[in-house]
């Protein structure tokens, strides 16, 4: 995708307004659509992140229409975006408005969703599906596909897998409580159906 707005950006003249990049996110999801209908490809047959996973992560990321440090040098905006749908990265002074910041979000989640159903071969539920893409929404999509969490998953082992959240509680390798409070919660939330 950066390409196109690499090759949008010189054939304007050097960059982009915000509406611009908009319309191009717009047009590639209704291309995306097309020709996946066109070709009869059923782009829509994994996993989506539910209502319940999205609130926990609203929940926990606020939102931010003024970008900020995250507290461990990374540049953030909205509900925890670091890096805009067209690839840029979030930068001191940013802003965005509401809406703005839920179209961000919205493709953030697609990324998230994409990582969890392609790390993990096991069948999984709603409520672990949401509480894995909370995690990962937080410590990125490779620390999540390469973590011990994913692997005890994979490997059958459910309640190792459900201990593995609470490993996840550091920022600039301090312990922070916000993450421990984050962990117990998508913890919870996978450990729902296991009783």
């Amino acid at each position: 995708m950066k390409a196109i707005f690499d090759y949008l950006r010189k054939i304007s003249g050097g960059s982009l307004t915000q509406k611009q990049v908009d319309a191009t996110d717009q047009l590639i999801a209704i291309a995306s659509d097309t020709v996946a209908d066109m070709l009869g490809i059923a782009i829509d047959n994994a996993m989506q992140v539910s209502a319940t996973g999205i609130n926990l992560i609203c929940g926990f990321e606020g939102l931010k229409l003024k970008a900020y440090d995250d507290g461990v040098g990374v540049w953030t905006i909205g509900f925890g975006t670091t890096i805009y749908p067209n690839g840029i990265k979030v930068k001191k002074g940013d802003a965005c408005t509401e809406a703005q910041a839920k179209a961000y979000m919205a493709h953030d989640l697609k990324k998230f969703e994409s990582a969890v159903n392609s790390a993990v071969i096991v069948p999984i539920n709603q409520n672990q599906f949401d509480a894995l893409v909370s995690l990962a929404y937080n410590i990125g999509t490779g620390a999540f596909k390469e973590s011990t969490l994913v692997k005890k998953l994979n490997a059958g082992d459910i309640r190792g897998a459900a201990a593995q959240f609470d490993v996840w509680n550091k920022a600039g390798g301090k312990v922070m409580q916000g993450l421990v409070n984050r962990r117990a919660l998508e913890r919870k939330l996978f450990e729902k159906a296991l009783k």
